[in-house]
Order: C-alpha cells, then sequence, then structure tokens
C-alpha cells in the first residue's frame, strides 16, 4: 500500500512517499449533539517519517509542511489544495480532495534513540467549502 499526499498553491509539492506513513479522515461534529448537526467539519491527519533529501536533491517534503504551517491566516497561500491516495496493488482505494485545506496542527518529534524524526500535521477544509470536499475510490491507479 502507498500514500500519495500532493499540496497544490503557491509552492507546490508532494511528500515523498516513503515519508508518509498514516493518513486519517474524520468527519467532525459537536461531541454533546444529539442529533444530526449543520456544525460538521472534516479533517485530515497525516503523519509520518522525516527523511531529508539526499543525493544533492535540495527538496526536503517534510521541510515544506513546516513552512505552510507557519503562514499567516491573513496570507492567501494558508488555504491549499490537498490531495490524498490511498493505493493498494495498483487500485486507488481512497482518494480525498479538499480544494481550500488550511493547517490546524503541526508537530516534529526527535529522539536520540530512533535516530528518525516523525511529524504530524493536521489540516481542515473551510468550514463553507465543505461541499467541495471530494472522496473517490476503486478505480485503478498510475
Amino acid at each position: 500500500m502507498s500514500l500519495k499526499v500532493k499540496i497544490d498553491g503557491q509552492d507546490s509539492f508532494e511528500i515523498a512517499k516513503d515519508c508518509v506513513k498514516k493518513v486519517i479522515f474524520k468527519t467532525d461534529i459537536p461531541l454533546d449533539s444529539n442529533a444530526r448537526t449543520k456544525d460538521v467539519g472534516s479533517t485530515l491527519e497525516i503523519s509520518g517519517k522525516i527523511l531529508v533529501a539526499t543525493d544533492g536533491d535540495p527538496f526536503d517534503s517534510t521541510r515544506q509542511l513546516a513552512l505552510w504551517s507557519m503562514v499567516p491566516a491573513e496570507n492567501a497561500a494558508a488555504y491549499r489544495h490537498v490531495t490524498v491516495e490511498v493505493v493498494n496493488a495498483g487500485v486507488i482505494e481512497r482518494k480525498y480532495s479538499f480544494p481550500r485545506a488550511f493547517v490546524i496542527d503541526y508537530k516534529e518529534d526527535y529522539g536520540n534513540s530512533d535516530g528518525i524524526g516523525t511529524f504530524k500535521i493536521i489540516i481542515k477544509q473551510k468550514k463553507d467549502k465543505l461541499d467541495q470536499i471530494a472522496i473517490e475510490g476503486g478505480y485503478t491507479g498510475a
């Protein structure tokens, strides 16, 4: 299985496939609700390993995530189009598309016992654009 994450917008990039280890899609509703509510949100949690670029390649995709997380809300670049593909045996099981996503939280964790850093980014779709989220799947991938 492979997880492909692409971020489009100002300074578009793709997270290296070797870096992404886990993706969680969530539909968020208030926990105190006793019925279906209009206060709904959608979140993607993406986590994995921080692997620096090698072989003279200056590009580090996880560094790009950290830089995106620090873009101020007033800047249009805070909102990006995020696409996540879950591919298993050449079949795209799920493809999530968040066209107006922004960063809620970003963390990097380093320890001297493992020797590899980890990252976790939580992104959310802009609330007034929830109807633009696309969830696809069940077709042959590239």
